[in-house]
């Protein structure tokens, strides 16, 4: 759902739940707010400032103080973390994440002069911007005030439920070389991908989810949570009590034979886990981007190779407050994978919604960045997802898609107070998918970075769709 000031995903999105749904009244429909760029995304405030690569410390104080006024500068190494950095913002006015050369200021009034400052040849400044909020790129979540808006799923899903194993895909086919569903053993999705007969578990590949979080006593992931760091502010754990964050992991890097006793849903079960909250607890979650660039700066210094994040800015642009963080990420060698997003709404697709318009969309950021990796969602009979954007830089502007993955009727993991497991549908779904993908591929080879990238879009599984759709095709497993 959205929570920026671009366009609201559309409701009434199948939610499917492994335990009866609650009674939930019936709303009247759901108006989205204004679609496309235009209505402008949400910002904090707050200003991003973006340094020069290897820009001495020193300059970058004598910079601040002299533009901004700022006379205080807590970087992530001062403060013994980049928790506790954000924590000192108040105090300090501004804090520096050394490792991504991004500066975040407690205050917007300097921006004229910042911006100035960057547009002057020689200084250390590459860019000022506002910070901008973060969304979640699924169709919905999985609390009440979410689930109002999914009446009609929730009826079916209560019928489905009643023979104890998983329900058929909503979009399956009779069955063929291009269809698949969940099994007692494993997830349409990973067999799909191939991870459900691959050799590899990703053994030794770190993986960062920077979400809403974990539910930290989950049956199924019970010993493997241990790297964990909360970066909202006031909020201490990682603890999810969303859903979405504990869906992600568990389809990333669930396990091979989850405690529960349900299918596999994991595509690399044995990957380390880095679980990054960057989602504050309201019911509809937000993410800053200071949040989101210390979480990357955390999994960087952690020496993860993967970095998943199903959160979008709905805005048709790159924007350097991701674009150069992401690069620089890259170059250190973490591979970032992002949700393109689910502003579309495509007649004739799997999910179209009629009541209101029909659009293709636009790949939000982060992923329109240029290094990062843009994920579509396909559903089960490798269809594109109605809600799924498509590459706005074949109109000029926004970033492309890069590769596909299963997000439509995904089985994976969610808060035991909210049913234990769901399937959910989202490019935010088929983003952990390809980040366990990666780690796959990371294992088999060693590749890090780039060359993990190329790795992993030049062995997809190609699509007779459009490529501004799914990019090179569907990610497969070594």
């Amino acid at each position: 759902m959205a929570v920026s000031g671009g366009p609201a995903k559309p409701p009434g999105r199948r939610v499917r739940l492994s335990a009866p749904p609650p009674t939930i009244p019936d709303p009247p429909p759901v108006r989205p707010e204004p679609t496309g760029s235009a209505a402008g995304p949400r910002t904090t405030g707050r200003t991003i400032v973006i340094f020069k690569t290897e820009t001495p410390k020193t300059e970058i104080r004598s910079t601040l103080n002299r533009l901004a006024g700022i006379n205080e500068l807590v970087t992530s190494a001062d403060a013994g973390g980049n928790a506790a950095a954000l924590a000192a913002l108040d105090d300090a006015k501004a804090v520096h994440f050394e490792r991504l050369g991004i500066a975040i200021l407690d205050k917007q009034d300097a921006l004229p002069g910042l911006m100035a400052a960057a547009a002057g040849a020689g200084g250390p400044i590459m860019t000022v911007e506002p910070e901008y909020i973060a969304h979640l790129c699924s169709q919905g979540g999985l609390s009440r005030d979410y689930l109002k808006g999914f009446r009609d799923a929730a009826a079916r899903l209560y019928d489905e439920a009643g023979n104890g194993d998983a329900a058929p895909a909503a979009s399956a086919a009779p069955a063929g070389p291009l269809a698949f569903a969940d099994t007692a053993q494993f997830t349409w999705g990973l067999q799909a991908t191939g991870a459900s007969v691959s050799r590899f578990t990703g053994r030794g590949a770190k993986v960062a989810i920077l979400d809403t979080g974990v539910d930290l006593q989950h049956r199924d992931f019970l010993g493997r949570l241990n790297n964990n760091s909360s970066f909202v502010e006031n909020v201490e754990t990682v603890q999810d009590i969303h859903g979405h964050g504990t869906h992600c992991v568990g389809t990333a890097c669930g396990s091979a034979r989850p405690a529960t006793g349900v299918r596999r849903y994991g595509v690399a079960p044995d990957a380390q886990i880095y679980v990054a909250k960057v989602f504050n607890d309201a019911p509809r979650p937000e993410a800053l981007t200071a949040d989101v660039i210390a979480a990357l700066e955390w999994a960087v210094e952690n020496g993860c190779h993967v970095a998943s994040l199903s959160l979008g800015v709905a805005i048709d642009q790159e924007i350097e407050q991701y674009r150069e963080p992401i690069r620089r990420a890259l170059l250190a060698g973490t591979l970032v994978i992002a949700a393109a997003g689910n502003n579309a709404n495509r007649p004739g697709l799997p999910g179209f919604d009629s009541r209101y318009p029909a659009t293709n969309g636009f790949v939000e950021a982060p992923a329109n960045a240029s290094d990062a990796m843009a994920v579509a969602a396909v559903d089960a009979q490798l269809r594109l997802a109605a809600f799924s954007s498509r590459s706005s830089r074949v109109t000029g502007a926004g970033g492309i898609v890069n590769v596909a993955a299963p997000g439509v009727n995904v089985f994976s993991s969610v808060p035991t107070a909210l049913g234990t497991h769901a399937a959910l549908d989202g490019t935010s779904m088929a983003t952990p998918h390809v980040a366990g993908i990666a780690a796959l591929w990371h294992r088999a080879t060693g590749l890090t970075g780039a060359a993990l990238w190329a790795k992993v879009v030049q062995s997809v599984r190609p699509l007779d769709i459009a490529s501004a759709d799914v990019g090179s095709g569907l990610v497969q497993a070594p």
